[in-house]
Parts: C-alpha cells; structure tokens; sequence
C-alpha cells in the first residue's frame, strides 16, 4: 500500500536557534481512505551527529557531562551523561563534523570513525535525524573541562571503562537516547571492533606508546 500526505496549510510560529512551523494535513489510513485534518507542530532542519569515543588498548570510553535546558524538571539532575555531539552545518560532512566536536568537546582526536546508527531522535515533534558514530580515541590523557565560551558551552569530560559505563545504563546517569543507542551498541560489537583496531594500532606502532 502507498502511504500519502496532503498538507492543507503551513505556518513558521518561530525562528530563532530552532525554527518551529505548525501544519495542517491529512494522510492516509491503514484502512483505506483518508484521516481527518490534523494539527501538528515540528521543529524542523536539525541534523546532528554523535560519536562515542572508545580507546581499544585501555578499554574505556570517553563521555562528557554538560547542562541540559531538556532535563531540567523538578527534581531531576539537569547535568547528563553523554557522548560528543554537535550539529551539522552545511558545508561540513558528518565525518568532518565528528572529528572537530570531539577536540572542542572532549579534546581528543579521532583517530578512526565507525558509523554505528542513523535514527530520528524524537519523531513525534522534530525531524532530526542523528548520525552516530564510534570514534577510536587515546583515552591515557583525557580529562578536562571543554567547550566553546561563545556557545555557552561547560563541559566536564568523564573517562569510564567500559564496564562502569555499560552500568550507567541500569542505575540511570545514562538516560538520552544516543547514549544508550551507543553503548548498547558496543556491548555488542566492542570485541570485533577491539581486535581490528588493536592491530590497527599496532601497525602504526603507537600500541608502544601505552
């Protein structure tokens, strides 16, 4: 069965950092037919990417700790636990982006990109779609606070082993989505991707360096 939109009426109800527009549409039914016009609003253009930075020879992971406006409810740590992101500008790749949000966010430097996942955030309200990705890192010397002063960004890099990261995701500290995509991914894959990069290293003679 085709699936179809009719879109009636669309309106921009706000453009600042975030443009929001609001539509009037109808759309096809499982059924057969057409639905009633419905009303929905949509913050539009976003397209991010994340990276979870992983060093192979130390087995740990290199998070960051940042304030977020989203978490801050009554009661609740409005500071999470997360991996590298950064919005994408137009004249830059994902893989480009990768790489420069994860100097300025957690001072470390891909050596290695990996694409794990391409997924709609929160399809109920954006079209944002995050790239995320698993960058091979040197975790021996990170550490620190980042981020851009003109961003208003304070941001605390936290290195974890692996294991004590894994166990963020049942006590709760790793509760956004990209985390917990990230992570769940490595439980799975962390043994290929460990082997293949480790003799990645080695070959660029850097494993003696450790």
């Amino acid at each position: 069965m085709k699936y179809e939109i009719e879109i009636q009426e669309s309106s921009t109800g706000y453009h600042g950092f975030f443009k929001l527009n609001q539509y009037h549409l109808r759309h096809s039914l499982f059924q057969g037919g057409w639905g009633d016009v419905i009303v929905r609003e949509r913050i539009e253009g976003l397209r991010t990417v994340g990276v979870l930075l992983y060093d192979p020879l130390l087995d740990q992971v290199v998070l960051i700790e940042q304030f977020r406006i989203g978490a801050m409810e009554a009661g609740k740590d409005a500071w999470l636990l997360e991996v590298v992101a950064g919005l994408v500008d137009k004249d830059e790749s994902e893989e480009m982006l990768a790489r420069r949000e994860s100097l300025e966010e957690a001072n470390c430097e891909c050596l290695d990109l990996i694409p794990m996942y391409d997924f709609y955030v929160s399809p109920g309200s954006t079209s944002e779609r995050l790239q995320l990705f698993c960058g091979r890192v040197d975790a021996s010397n990170a550490g620190g606070c980042f981020g851009l002063a003109d961003e208003g960004e304070d941001i605390r890099v936290v290195v974890m082993d692996v294991d004590s990261a894994i166990s963020e995701l049942y006590n709760g500290r790793a509760n956004s989505a990209s985390i917990i995509i990230g992570l769940q991914w490595l439980i799975l894959h962390k043994d290929e991707i460990r082997q293949k990069w480790i003799e990645t290293t080695a070959e660029d003679g850097s494993i003696f360096a450790k």
